[in-house]
């Protein structure tokens, strides 16, 4: 199938690769030109491990492509997905001009009849709006074209988006067009070859309903397991205990039960803010996922206070972080716990000097300069002159440091393990103040 890809940040690329790894032909569209200059030289845009490879073999076997004409990307396509990013508006809603403006797009380029796929992260409803606005630019033409839309939301982890697409272990799409539903089929069927039952197709709302409920599930169960590790420091439980008992229960499981300083990301924060603004404009008050938004605010705030309450004062103190991007694997920044906790040890007074194996780039440009924040080469370097260290994202890198060296590079020796990485008596029996969470 020839597939157009609009928008090639981190679902674009991903999606196009991938679709073009198996086979198909696929044109991916950017208005960013330096974007598209790069990717043409085969440098990805986005730290996800395996995409250069993808994106080299795919490119050298003519079957990936990359402009940012949307018109020449659309010639003879049977699908075009709509990828481009949905960023929180002020009230926290999901900001749609960027996909109407590629619907509107399509409406004006489109040649032939195509399935238009949104795979943008979207509110419900967002597919009838994308109609909507397809179908007028196509009424302007006089154009009887057959653009009928569909909702195909990702569900890609960074980190491992490559596996997530690759090996799916759902696909969900929405639509009743039956038409579009066998081009559904056919574009899919390399990736649930084994399995053709892992592709799910439902009505629009549902698929895009599922993309939200999925999220704020997974963000509902971090938000639980932070209050319950706090609750456990308070009893004198201990939090990984706790969680493998929990995760004994089949209907419960043992995937998302750890403790840590909050959640962040490019999806959580976003899709359950975007969640709640839908269940008001429906006049439901979603009071369970108020909370679980509040309590991951909560919890970034209070892990940074834990190095307060131990010092009493941060002012003058010196605190290594380690850990910048919200979760190893990536260079994502966005909403990732480590910025909270560095501002607020900023504000008390402290000077950090900050470490992570790749996200210190965007983190500089998240943030701008900041009096008192550096940035070390190293993990050892970050060390140098420390009253602290903050363990805060768990890069494979950092999960076996040589405390001898460590404890020869810093002032005074505090351990805070906002991800409960490392054994309490060893670092204790070293020498070190030791804290985590929960335990």
């Amino acid at each position: 199938m020839r597939i157009a890809v609009v928008g090639t940040g981190y679902v674009g690329l991903v999606t196009g690769v991938c679709l073009a790894e198996v086979g198909h032909h696929v044109v991916g569209v950017d208005t960013n030109t330096d974007k598209i200059n790069k990717l043409k030289a085969g440098i990805a845009p986005i730290y996800e491990p395996g995409i250069e490879a993808l994106l080299k073999r795919n490119a050298e076997h003519e079957r990936l492509v990359f402009t940012t004409d949307l018109a020449f990307a659309l010639r003879g396509c049977d699908c075009v997905f709509i990828a481009v990013g949905t960023p929180p508006g002020e009230d926290g809603s999901a900001d749609l001009q960027y996909v109407k403006a590629v619907a509107a797009g399509i409406g004006q380029h489109a040649q032939s009849s195509m399935l238009v796929i949104v795979k943008s992260t979207v509110p419900v409803g967002t597919c009838d709006i994308v109609e909507a606005v397809v179908g007028a630019e196509l009424k302007k033409r006089n154009s009887s074209l057959h653009l009928p839309v569909v909702s195909n939301p990702e569900f890609l982890k960074e980190g491992t988006a490559i596996d997530d697409f690759m090996k799916p272990d759902r696909i969900i799409a929405g639509t009743n067009d039956e038409g579009a539903r066998q081009k559904l089929r056919q574009m899919y069927q390399p990736f649930v070859v084994d399995d053709p039952s892992r592709l799910y197709l439902m009505d629009r709302h549902s698929s895009e309903l599922t993309k939200y409920g999925a999220n704020a599930m997974l963000a509902t169960r971090i938000s639980f397991m932070n209050e319950l590790a706090r609750l456990c420091e308070k009893v004198g439980a201990n939090i990984d205990e706790v969680r493998l008992g929990m995760g004994a229960d089949p209907r419960i499981g043992r995937k998302f039960l750890y403790a840590g300083p909050g959640y962040g990301g490019s999806c959580f924060p976003k899709d359950v803010s975007a969640l709640v603004k839908t269940g008001a404009a429906q006049g439901l008050d979603l009071a369970v996922i108020n909370a679980v938004e509040s309590a991951n605010a909560e919890q970034k705030l209070w892990v940074a206070g834990k190095l307060k309450r131990h010092f009493g004062s941060l002012k003058g103190k010196h605190i290594a972080v380690w850990g910048l991007a919200f979760k190893p694997g990536t260079d994502d920044v966005r909403e990732a716990p480590a910025k909270t906790i560095i501002e607020f040890l900023l504000r008390e007074g402290a000077t950090v000097s900050a470490h992570d194996p790749e996200a210190i780039a965007n983190f500089g440009t998240e943030l701008g300069p900041l009096s008192g924040l550096a940035y070390a080469k190293s993990a050892y370097q970050a060390l140098e002159g420390a009253d602290a260290l903050a363990l805060v994202t768990e890069w494979s890198e950092y999960k076996r440091p040589n405390w001898d060296k460590a404890k020869g590079m810093m002032r005074s020796h505090a351990v805070f393990d906002f991800r409960n990485q490392y054994d309490r008596n060893a670092l204790v029996g070293l020498g070190f103040y030791y804290e985590c969470i929960g335990r």
